[in-house]
C-alpha cells in the first residue's frame, strides 16, 4: 500500500493543496466517515501511544533528535508490541495474516457496510 495518512475530516486535511501534496508524494489519504476520531480508534490509538508513551518524555531541539526517538518507537510498536485490536498480534504479524482478524474494538457509529481500506 505504501504510506497512508489518516486524519479526521478537518478542513486542513481536505484542502485541495494538501491533497495534491499527498498525491505528489504517493501518499494515500484515509479519513473517518463522520469526522470523529473515535470512529477510527485503531488508527487514532497509535498516535496517542506514540505521543503519551514516547514523545512526552522528551524535549527535542530539532527534527533529527525527534527521529532518534520516534524511529525506534515506531519499530517497537509495529514489531514487538502486541495489540488487543489485532487479536493480540503485533501490527507486523497482523499485516501478514491471511483472512480477517476478529474485530476487537467498538465503532461508535452505525455503518451501512464495512469497507476495508484499499490500495491504489
Amino acid at each position: 500500500c505504501g504510506l497512508i495518512h489518516h486524519s479526521d475530516r478537518g478542513v486542513q486535511y481536505t484542502y485541495y493543496g494538501y491533497m495534491d501534496l499527498l498525491k505528489e508524494h504517493g501518499i494515500q489519504a484515509s479519513r473517518t466517515e463522520h469526522g470523529d476520531p473515535l470512529e477510527n480508534a485503531v488508527a487514532e490509538r497509535v498516535n496517542g501511544i506514540l505521543k503519551q508513551e514516547w514523545l512526552s518524555m522528551y524535549r527535542f531541539a530539532n527534527e533529527d533528535e525527534g527521529r532518534k526517538v520516534l524511529v525506534p518507537a515506531i519499530e517497537f510498536y509495529n514489531q514487538e508490541r502486541p495489540h488487543a485490536s489485532n487479536n493480540w498480534l503485533t501490527p507486523e504479524q497482523a499485516y501478514h495474516q491471511k483472512g480477517v482478524l476478529p474485530k476487537r474494538w467498538k465503532n461508535y457509529y452505525p455503518s451501512k457496510e464495512a469497507h476495508p481500506p484499499t490500495c491504489q
